[in-house]
Parts: C-alpha cells; sequence; structure tokens
C-alpha cells in the first residue's frame, strides 16, 4: 500500500452530503463532469482509495467510515459506482459505524453480479492482457474520453491524471478488488436494506447488466425505489452528468420531503 484512503470535500456543510464511492479505478478523475453538473447544490465528498493488495469490501468500508468521522461528516447520502457499490453495501451492514446513510444511489452498480463469470473474466483479461497492448487501450478510452468531455473543460483536465494514474500498482490493485468479488456476497444485506435506494444506468453497458440488477433489486430489496436509464454507457456518471447529477438531486430532495415511494423504470437520453 503506497497511500491511505482520501477523501475530498467540495462544498458548504450546511448543504445536503453526498459521498462518492468510485468503481474500479478508485479516484477522482472521471467524475469532474459530474461534479461540475452538481452547481454546488450538495456538499460533495470523493473518496480515493488506497493501492492496496489484500483489501476486501470490508476493509475498505471501515477505511471510509474512520475518515468521514475524522472529517466530523455524520450523515448523507452514498453514490456508489460500479465496484463502490461493494463498499456501500458493507457500509450499510455496520451496526457500529460513525456515518449515518441517509440514502444509496448506485450508478452502474450491482449486489452480487449477475455474471458469475463476468468478474473473473475482467481479471483475466487484466493480468494477461500484454503492456504493449494495454497502453492502446488507454490511449483508445482517452480519445474517447476527451472526444465525450470536449465540451467540459474540468473534465477535460482529469484525463491526463486519470492516464497517470494507472501504474503497475494501480492496476494490481484493480486486480485485487475484481478478485474480492468472489468471496463477498451482499445479497443478504441489499434484502435487508429500507433505506431508499436509487439505480442509475447507461444504455449500452457491457460490464453490468443494468436490467438484471435492477429487476433484482425490485423482487428483493424492501428500500428500492426506482431508476433511470441514459444514453450513456457504463461511467454513466460521466458520459451522462447533467442527467444524473440532476436526477440524484431530485431523488435526496425526495428523501427530504419524505415521499420515497417507489415508481417505474425510467428511460432519458
Amino acid at each position: 500500500m503506497t497511500e491511505e484512503l482520501q477523501i475530498r470535500i467540495c462544498g458548504d456543510s450546511s448543504l445536503p452530503t453526498l459521498v462518492y464511492l468510485p468503481g474500479l479505478h478508485g479516484d477522482w478523475t472521471l467524475i469532474g463532469a459530474f461534479q461540475v453538473a452538481l452547481k454546488g447544490r450538495v456538499r460533495f465528498v470523493v473518496v480515493t482509495y488506497p493501492r492496496s493488495l489484500t483489501w476486501s469490501p470490508n476493509d475498505y468500508a471501515d477505511a471510509v467510515d474512520l475518515m468521514l468521522q475524522r472529517s466530523g461528516i455524520k450523515t448523507g447520502w452514498l453514490l456508489a459506482e460500479s465496484f463502490g457499490s461493494q463498499v456501500a453495501w458493507a457500509i450499510l451492514s455496520k451496526s457500529n459505524k460513525f456515518f449515518l446513510v441517509e440514502g444509496l444511489v448506485l450508478a452502474g452498480g450491482f449486489v452480487k453480479h449477475p455474471w458469475k463469470w463476468g468478474p473473473p473474466l475482467v481479471r483475466w483479461l487484466v493480468r494477461h492482457t500484454p503492456k504493449i497492448i494495454g497502453r492502446w487501450l488507454w490511449k483508445i478510452y482517452e480519445a474517447y474520453s476527451r472526444f465525450r468531455h470536449r465540451h467540459s473543460p474540468d473534465a477535460l483536465k482529469l484525463i491526463d491524471e486519470f492516464r497517470d494514474r494507472r501504474t503497475d500498482l494501480d492496476l494490481q490493485a484493480m486486480e485485487r478488488r475484481l478478485a474480492s468479488l468472489d468471496d463477498y456476497d451482499p445479497r443478504p444485506i441489499a434484502c435487508q436494506t429500507k433505506l431508499p435506494v436509487y439505480y442509475l444506468a447507461g444504455l449500452v453497458d457491457p460490464l453490468v447488466p443494468w436490467f438484471l440488477v435492477r429487476r433484482w433489486l425490485r423482487l428483493n430489496c424492501p428500500g428500492y425505489r426506482c431508476g433511470k436509464t441514459f444514453l450513456a454507457d457504463h461511467n454513466v456518471l460521466a458520459t451522462a452528468a447533467a442527467g444524473t447529477a440532476d436526477t440524484v438531486v431530485a431523488w435526496m430532495e425526495t428523501r427530504k420531503k419524505g415521499c420515497c415511494r417507489r415508481s417505474d423504470v425510467i428511460f432519458e437520453s
């Protein structure tokens, strides 16, 4: 491990708190456009994971709770992207946690991944892809990101940083996060979760079958309310930043007004 878990806080303490748990990449470098689209309506807390080769979702959850405690952040919503959903479920399972969760928004997240072979396949690809091909894949993703965020200077600034942070140790930490999914099963936690749970998805998502996840949540999670699907990809918070930011803020306000009821799945472009 070369660093401890870190958080960045943007916004006044008088605002509603939204804690972002990143996906497999583990840092702030893909959330710039979404943060800009929030327009200062929430206190936005961004978590950056350590490059640990041993941690489980429960370890991440304990570290998040400890860091929020050190920062005096007692309550708020969780925004869990992809792998971050596993950290979110682990946080919900802690009976002695300092941080009180008011609601959960999953962005391309999952409970137990619907495809048992999915995470192992991605882990195998990460481990066996030749470095020269890996570098080309990162370049392709970088070019794609620059095209998608060509109208957002704040997001463009983070693309170079995203590329530079993808070191060998960083890739090993990503592989470890994938491996931790084999033994971790948060379905019993989700089945007992009664606080509001919402779901954001990108229509084109080759990594997480969002339609299966949402179906499972509707049938098994008593707190599940609804979801929205955007014309976007797996990284829906970045590729549909304006729409997802407005939606998350609206869901948080709905909770505050005390009218969190279930509704039909909505599609938005």
